[in-house]
C-alpha cells in the first residue's frame, strides 16, 4: 500500500473481512481497494465454513504456495514438494491448482487430457500415484489451450467447489499451488481455509530485485490476513555447469537475494535452488524432476527443502480434537 508521508500506515488495514474493508482510510491507493469495497471475496458464511470444515477435517497439513511475481518457477515447487512428500507410500498427499487462469499443473504431473470424475461422494481427484492426486481447473477444459475468461466471483465459487466438493477423503499433506499476487483467489482460499487448520505459506522468488519487490508485497500480505509464513525459496539461483561444476549467477542478486529479504524482514530462507535444463524438460514431459535426475545439485536443494517443510509441518501439528 503507497501512503503518502504521515497518513496512514499499512499495518492500519481493516482487513478483507471487516465492514470497512476498502472503505477505511488506510485503504486509500492499495491495489486492492476496489475489490474488497466492491466484497468479491466476502467471509464465508457460518455453514460454508461447517461444510469445508466437515470435509477437509481429515487433512492433517496444509501447505499454499505463493509468490508475487509471475514466472518464479511456483508451480514446478508445488509439482516437485507434491512428488517429494509423495516419495514416502505411507503419506498421502493432495496438489490443488487454483491458478484458475493459468493451470499448468496437469501438464507438469502428466495428467494432460485427463477429466474429473463424480461419484455419490463428491469430485474424485485425479491420481498420479496410489498416494498422490490432483485438482485442477485445466481437468474441465475442453482443450488445454481454452482460456478460462472468468470474473472474480467465478474464480471464488470454483475454490469454494474445489475444497467442498471435492473427495479428498484421508490426506496428510494438501499443497495449493496459487497464482501470482495478492488478489481474489488469495483471500478466498484463505478465508475458505480459515474453517480448518493452514500450517503456512512457502513463498517463491527468485534473486533479482525486480521479483523480490513484489514478494514482499506477497510477505506482508500473508502477515495481514495471519497467514504463517513457513519460509523462502531462492529458485533460480545460479547455474552450476554440469561439466565444471563452477557456479555462475544468472539472475544477478543486485539487492542481496533472498537471503538479505529474509533477514530484514525476519522470515526463514528454506534454500537456494540453482538452475538446471532439466526442470523444465520434465514439466514439459510430466516427469517428476527429482526421480529423473537425482544426482543434480537442484535435486539436493529441493529434497533439503522438502525436508525443511516436513519438519516445519510436524513441529506445527494441531492435536485432532482442534482441528475438529
Amino acid at each position: 500500500m503507497a501512503e503518502a508521508a504521515g497518513g496512514p500506515q499499512p499495518g492500519d488495514c481493516p482487513g478483507s473481512s471487516s465492514a470497512q474493508a476498502g472503505r477505511a482510510a488506510a485503504c486509500q491507493g492499495c491495489p486492492n481497494q476496489g475489490l474488497c469495497a466492491a466484497g468479491a471475496a466476502p467471509a464465508p458464511a457460518p455453514a460454508e465454513l461447517s461444510e469445508l470444515r466437515s470435509r477437509l477435517r481429515a487433512v492433517k497439513h496444509t501447505v499454499l504456495v505463493l509468490s508475487g511475481k509471475g514466472g518464479v518457477g511456483k508451480s514446478t515447487f508445488s509439482a516437485l514438494l507434491a512428488h517429494g512428500l509423495a516419495a514416502d507410500e505411507a503419506k498421502q498427499v493432495a496438489l490443488l491448482d487454483i491458478d484458475i487462469c493459468g493451470p499448468s499443473i496437469p501438464k507438469m504431473m502428466g495428467l494432460e487430457g485427463e477429466q474429473v470424475h463424480q461419484s455419490g461422494s463428491g469430485w474424485s481427484p485425479v491420481y498420479v500415484e496410489e498416494n498422490l492426486g490432483v485438482m485442477s481447473v485445466g481437468f474441465l477444459l475442453s482443450s488445454p489451450d481454452d482460456a478460462v475468461i472468468w470474473r472474480g466471483p467465478k474464480k471464488n465459487g470454483l475454490i469454494k467447489q474445489f475444497l467442498r466438493d471435492v473427495d479428498w477423503g484421508e490426506v496428510d499433506y494438501l499443497i495449493v499451488d496459487t497464482p501470482p499476487g495478492t488478489s481474489d483467489e488469495h483471500l478466498s482460499v484463505v478465508q475458505y481455509l480459515s474453517a480448518t487448520h493452514v500450517d503456512g505459506a512457502v513463498i517463491i522468488t527468485t534473486p533479482q530485485e525486480v521479483a523480490l519487490q513484489d514478494v514482499r508485497k506477497e510477505i506482508n500480505f500473508c502477515h495481514k490476513v495471519k497467514l504463517p509464513v513457513i519460509g523462502v525459496v531462492e529458485n533460480m539461483s545460479g547455474f552450476v555447469c554440469p561439466k565444471c561444476k563452477k557456479e555462475s549467477q544468472i539472475f544477478l542478486p543486485t539487492t542481496g537475494g533472498a537471503e538479505k529479504m529474509c533477514q530484514n524482514l525476519s522470515v526463514s530462507l528454506l534454500g537456494k535452488v540453482p538452475l538446471d535444463p532439466q526442470i523444465g524438460k520434465c514439466c514439459d514431459k510430466g516427469q517428476s524432476f527429482l526421480s529423473e535426475a537425482p544426482e543434480s545439485p537442484a535435486t539436493s536443494s529441493y529434497r533439503n527443502i522438502i525436508q525443511r517443510i516436513r519438519e516445519y509441518c510436524d513441529q506445527h501439528h494441531l492435536p485432532e480434537e482442534k482441528i475438529i
